[in-house]
């Protein structure tokens, strides 16, 4: 990693969002790129060499797990903050899987994505649930291991479950509940 204005990439489709990151990343001193969806996200990758990226989970119709993906293939040492709306079990398992080092749920401020960078171990001392999931998050979990499972595919997925396709959007749409 160079120690001057490391090279950082916001993907996510909120242009609001990406530039008051971004000029909260660079008073830091970073050098900030944005891409706004996989593609753009891709050949900015292919560009320049990366050394972090904040990823959001849904941007348009892209998984970011697919950016993750992507961008691991291309950069093996990036480090990935994925940042979500709609967090779940499955979606933050993935990201880890996939190459990301840390899974926050939005509003995060920028000292939380930083530190999320360099964050390297486990906490075993985070407190344990207390109670049981709800059933409405419960349903969420697995509507987004259904869909995990069909790869994004809403069509599948709802088929799979036996619903409309339109009921699974509909239900895709909400924030999930707190456990």
């Amino acid at each position: 990693m160079s120690e001057e204005n490391p090279n950082l990439l916001i993907v996510d489709d909120d242009e609001v969002f990406c530039q008051v990151l971004s000029k909260a990343l660079q008073k830091r001193e970073y050098h900030v790129s944005i891409a706004y969806n996989l593609q753009q996200a891709v050949e900015l990758a292919q560009l320049q060499h990366l050394e972090f990226a904040v990823v959001d989970l849904r941007i348009g119709n892209d998984s970011g797990l697919n950016v993750i993906k992507s961008l691991v293939s291309s950069e093996p040492a990036i480090r990935i903050v994925v940042l979500t709306g709609y967090a779940s079990i499955s979606t933050a398992v993935e990201s880890i899987k996939l190459g990301a080092i840390h899974y926050l749920t939005k509003p995060a401020d920028v000292d939380d994505i930083l530190k999320a960078f360099y964050h390297d171990e486990g906490n075993a001392d985070i407190d344990l649930q207390t109670q049981p999931m709800s059933a409405k998050r419960m349903e969420w979990e697995h509507l987004q291991k259904v869909l995990h499972d069909h790869d994004g595919n809403i069509s599948a997925a709802a088929r799979a479950m036996g619903m409309h396709r339109r009921t699974l959007q509909r239900k895709l749409s909400k924030k999930p509940v707190k456990s």
